[in-house]
């Protein structure tokens, strides 16, 4: 391999790239026009000799996976497609994953290629599938995968056909009654898939390394690399260039790189380049550079692609915790599963913004994405609205198969200036032996190998003090609960840096406040939690006294499907952890979390409601919360007391209950900073729609939530109403699930009705594709005002597509 070196170092000036129409790589959805059947499909099973003999041949699959299959009767869909939200609930069915069947599913689709892709390079990109996959293209076994968190990228260039006539024929069949989590995992292709098309010489997928790291000097090094493949039929001559543009779009550096690459060769070229002072990412300033990757080819650009990366520092102290670019920053994080109200696991971008707009507005500064690689277009999020990420492996094997799935996550997300941590496991029962010890120093040696930017760590519920276990392993410990240990093993490995990987697990039901177990509702006043974890209060205590650990990750930001503790029984289908109910709907932790992580403007919160109607004169526990210094409370003006404010325990106040107003008045220096106040209300009297956001994109991918509540005379929120809604949505839009946070609840996700529970619903709405105009939403129920919303639909050009094709009229062209 000959390859050599043109550094251009750029000066306050734009270095302009000559403009080329065809770059060579296309990225095209093939998010529509599948065929679906739920349940298997069985192979034929030869009988004969010749039929024994040709089942065994390239191209002869059997049963769905058949090029010549009848499949005129599967269900049309759109991707992403969670199935295992669409099932009924079942008390018979596993509670870890939400008493819903699972069970295997099949997807088909026909893709057309036209005669001038002959000779160009083609891969399926699979976002993920649920759970264990395997793939037909042409009736071919392409691929096998094992797990329902990773990418699937297959070269199927060798099995293709071309012409109208001679559509492909993908098929994929989906084992979902394999699990590999204890929660809810969801089943189907529910991230979106592509297929890619690019010259014969290309960058391979993940081929890019950029990975900025501050040298002892005060320059930046970018010591990047690029990988190229080469499937024609004659070795290659390429130029390789990268160049790294400032968010302003001026050019910073650039490097050039001439490659030879042999015929079904890999070949690595290495662009190393300099910067000197560059922005900084932070948390406040989420500042990225675009590095882009050009391959020419005979002066033609036959392959770029471009991604973003930033520059910061960070490192963890033993004694005091964490610093980004040189600045202490405590981490207050939370744990995220993948699944929403509505939807499973197939959840749209747009509701993961909402997602992570929720957890800014909260004061959250870290998210550990729990157990597993999230989908990409998160962690570019992440990126821009300025998270700190610990990234976790799902599997803690260093096999092959099993490391293959961490190389992979290590080197799609290398760029992410979010991530700070790599995970190399969550609580596994081997984490305090030397087997445990073994299998981790394996995987860390990978993450170091394939970055090296980062720290390692493991979610570790016990066996910190063992002799020898995994914390000798990795570079920061994590610990899951054990807040017994903290002091212990700091002072045992004073020298060792330590943050809280998951904490509290405390159980709340939002708008209740008194515990009934006989009706699975737990108190929301902080009180309840599992004898492995900790109340709210109790877990960031001491996590905000101590120094050297880092920070922590509340388990969990959200409720989730599934692990229904602290019941764990029938009726309850979702979780109780959550900061915020499977909606998105705060319970109490999230005002108290919020009054103790947010610093730069004062808040103050009042719980509970204060419609207790029958409880006149009765004790009522009125919870203040603020970030102020005194807080006093008045019920109808009536001062009821004044109190310094405890920012780790809160405020309480004894109030003999009498309908009216609570108002709380929060004050800093003895001058009045925030109030707050809470209102007896009447009765329901008309339901009221709030959307998310102003408009939606006509794509047919944008969507938004739309909170349902209902309301009384005065206009005011009921917080107890419980009336059962019906959803009627026309124009350019349609409904793709409901929720409305109650962990017992049966009603179907999918279905036009949704009781409100504690006075909230929330309703989603995706846009139609290629759609403009508005979608027409009515919310109605029995003796209330209905509610009408209209939302505006903007013509936007859709994501590039590949149509579904006819099936083919010959399948040996």
């Amino acid at each position: 391999m000959l390859v050599r070196h043109v550094l251009f170092a750029v000066l306050g000036g734009l270095v302009v790239m000559p403009a080329h129409a065809d770059a060579g790589r296309e990225r095209l959805s093939l998010d529509r026009g599948w065929l679906f059947h739920l349940g298997d499909v069985p192979f034929h099973v030869p009988a004969t000799q010749d039929e024994t003999y040709y089942a065994t041949k390239a191209g002869m699959a059997s049963g769905a996976a058949a090029v010549k299959f009848d499949d005129t009767a599967w269900r049309k869909l759109d991707l992403p497609h969670d199935w295992q939200v669409e099932q009924p609930f079942d008390p018979k069915a596993n509670m870890a994953q939400g008493f819903r069947p699972r069970g295997i599913g099949w997807y088909r689709r026909y893709i057309a290629l036209p005669e001038s892709d002959r000779g160009r390079h083609v891969e399926l990109e699979f976002g993920a599938i649920a759970t264990h996959a395997t793939v037909w293209v042409n009736g071919n076994l392409v691929n096998h995968n094992w797990s329902g968190y990773n990418e699937v990228r297959i070269d199927i260039t060798p099995y293709l056909h071309y012409g109208d006539k001679h559509a492909n024929v993908v098929a994929v069949r989906v084992d979902a009654d394999a699990m590999e989590g204890w929660w809810y995992e969801g089943a189907g292709m529910y991230r979106h898939t592509w297929l890619v098309k690019t010259d014969a010489v290309h960058v391979v997928p993940d081929g890019v390394r950029v990975t900025p790291r501050k040298t002892d000097g005060g320059t930046w090094e970018i010591p990047a690399t690029v990988t190229l493949d080469n499937d024609g039929k004659q070795d290659a001559h390429v130029e390789v260039e990268m160049v790294v543009t400032g968010p302003d779009g001026k050019q910073v550096a650039r490097r050039r790189a001439s490659v030879d690459v042999p015929v079904l060769t890999q070949v690595t070229a290495a662009l190393p380049m300099t910067i000197r002072d560059p922005m900084l990412w932070s948390l406040d300033r989420t500042t990225l550079y675009r590095v882009t990757t050009t391959v020419r080819r005979d002066g033609k650009v036959v392959d770029r692609l471009a991604l973003d990366t930033g520059f910061r520092t960070l490192r963890f102290d033993a004694a005091k915790g964490f610093f980004l670019n040189g600045k202490h920053v405590k981490l207050q994080g939370v744990c995220l599963h993948q699944d929403h109200a509505g939807v499973g696991v197939a959840v749209p971008t747009a509701i993961w913004a909402f997602r992570l707009r929720r957890l800014k507005e909260l004061g959250v500064n870290a998210i550990r994405f729990s157990h597993n690689a999230i989908a990409s277009e998160v962690l570019d999020m992440a990126d821009r609205m300025g998270f700190l990420v610990m990234a976790e492996n799902r599997n803690f094997n260093p096999s092959p198969d099993y490391m293959k799935q961490f190389e992979w996550m290590l080197k799609r997300d290398r760029h992410h200036p979010s991530i700070i941590l790599w995970s190399v496991f969550n609580e596994e029962p081997v984490q305090a032996t030397e087997a445990g010890y073994e299998m981790a120093r394996r995987m860390v040696a990978v993450a170091k190998a394939l970055d090296g930017t980062r720290p390692t760590t493991a979610a570790m519920s016990n066996g910190l003090l063992t002799p020898l276990n995994v914390s000798h392993a990795v570079d920061v410990v994590g610990a899951n609960y054990q807040i017994p240990e903290y002091d212990k093993f700091h002072a045992a490995r004073p020298d060792k840096p330590f943050t809280s990987s998951e904490d509290t697990s405390a159980f709340m039901t939002r708008g209740e406040f008194a515990t009934d177990k006989a009706r699975h509702i737990e108190t929301s006043y902080d009180t309840e939690a599992p004898a492995w974890g900790n109340t709210h209060r109790d877990a960031w205590q001491a996590i905000g006294t101590r120094d050297f650990v880092a920070g922590g990750f509340v388990w969990t930001g959200f409720d989730y499907h599934g692990e229904s503790w602290p019941y764990a029984s029938w009726p309850s289908v979702s979780s109780f952890f959550g900061i915020m109910d499977l909606n998105g709907f705060p319970k109490t932790a999230y005002y108290m979390h919020q009054v103790q992580w947010i610093k730069d403007r004062p808040l103050i919160y009042i719980a509970p409601h204060w419609n207790w109607a029958g409880k006149e004169g009765q004790e009522i526990v009125v919870r203040v919360m603020s970030n102020a210094e005194r807080v006093k409370l008045l019920l109808n003006g009536q001062e009821i007391g004044e109190q310094k404010v405890d920012h780790y325990r809160m405020n309480d106040f004894k109030v003999a209950y009498a309908a009216g107003a609570l108002e709380a008045i929060a004050y800093t220096g003895g001058k009045e900073v925030a109030r707050a106040r809470v209102e007896t209300t009447g009765p329901a009297v008309a339901l009221e729609l709030v959307p998310d956001r102003a408009a939606l994109d006509g794509d047919g991918r944008d969507a938004m939530p739309i909170t349902v509540r209902a309301l009384d005379a005065q206009g005011r929120a009921v917080p107890l109403a419980q009336d059962e809604v019906r959803f009627t949505i026309a124009g350019a839009g349609q409904s793709i699930g409901n929720g409305n946070g109650d962990p017992n609840s049966h009603e179907d996700e999918k279905g036009r009705t949704r009781k409100l529970f504690n006075g909230l619903a929330q309703l989603l709405v995706q846009s139609n594709w290629n759609s403009s105009g508005s979608i027409e939403v009515d919310a109605s129920a029995p003796g209330l005002r209905t509610a009408h919303l209209t939302i505006p639909v903007r013509a936007v050009a859709p994501v590039a597509y590949v149509p579904a094709a006819a099936p083919p009229v010959d399948d040996k062209p």
